[in-house]
């Protein structure tokens, strides 16, 4: 069953679209992955799923409701939680800060047992913040502010997690952790949409992948056959 179906969606930011007729659907418990080249709309699709444009037209339906046109906030309060390219986290807030941050965004109040039990799950997964709770967020490493924005996603206990290129910007051996931290989030049961243009990442830790160009969709399937396929590998791995 899917968890999101996304059909025949055009979107962009003004009077030419960026997406022209994009259809995918995201399995619950499943990790999919969209690689393509910057400038193939990758970034464009999960502002759309995430209500963040207002010129798409088509269908999104997420777990089983009609979703596209909702408000941004809406989004939160259904269970999809949005990380964005560039991690955005709140510098003059200190780590824990930024993680309570991210209960709020449901508008649920919760008592302070599950408060500390969702914070507890965030430090299990990045020890490295327990150890800088205290610490401005602004102050931490690339790879860090990384984890704020995972864990500050994460404490809402999402249905569906979509990362936008969470690797941008990280050295080879931060990349390397990440991938070992994606796997483990999914093996929680985690449904994950990924958008990277990292290929070799996203194919390694992802089930299933569609590949994005020039706003469609061209190719799709298991990662492990996209990793075995020549246009793949000849356009997005360099072999």
């Amino acid at each position: 069953m899917s968890l999101l179906s996304v059909r025949n969606l055009v979107a962009g930011y003004g009077s030419a679209p960026v997406l022209h007729g994009v259809s995918l659907d995201v399995p619950e418990g499943s990790f999919v992955a969209v690689i393509g080249a910057n400038t193939a709309g990758k970034s464009t699709l999960l502002r759309a799923i995430s209500g963040l444009l207002k010129n798409v037209s088509g269908q999104i339906v997420f777990n089983g409701q009609e979703i596209l046109g909702a408000p941004a906030d809406r989004m939160a309060q259904l269970g999809i939680a949005h990380v964005p390219e560039g991690r955005h986290v709140f510098p003059k807030m200190t780590v824990q800060e930024n993680l309570l941050l991210g209960m709020y965004a449901t508008h649920k109040a919760l008592g302070s047992r599950e408060t500390q039990s969702r914070l507890n799950r965030i430090y299990t997964l990045f020890p490295r913040l327990q150890e800088r709770r205290r610490q401005y967020a602004g102050t931490l490493s690339g790879g860090e502010q990384q984890m704020v924005a995972l864990g500050r996603a994460l404490v809402l206990a999402p249905k569906l997690l979509m990362l936008d290129e969470p690797s941008h910007g990280l050295a080879p051996r931060i990349v390397e952790e990440l991938h070992s931290t994606l796997a483990d989030i999914h093996r929680t049961g985690q449904t994950i949409l990924l958008i990277e243009q990292n290929t070799q990442l996203a194919l390694s830790v992802a089930d299933r992948a569609f590949v994005l160009q020039s706003g469609m969709i061209v190719l799709q399937g298991a990662s492990e056959d996209l990793l075995k396929d020549s246009r793949v590998r000849t356009a997005y791995l360099g072999i």
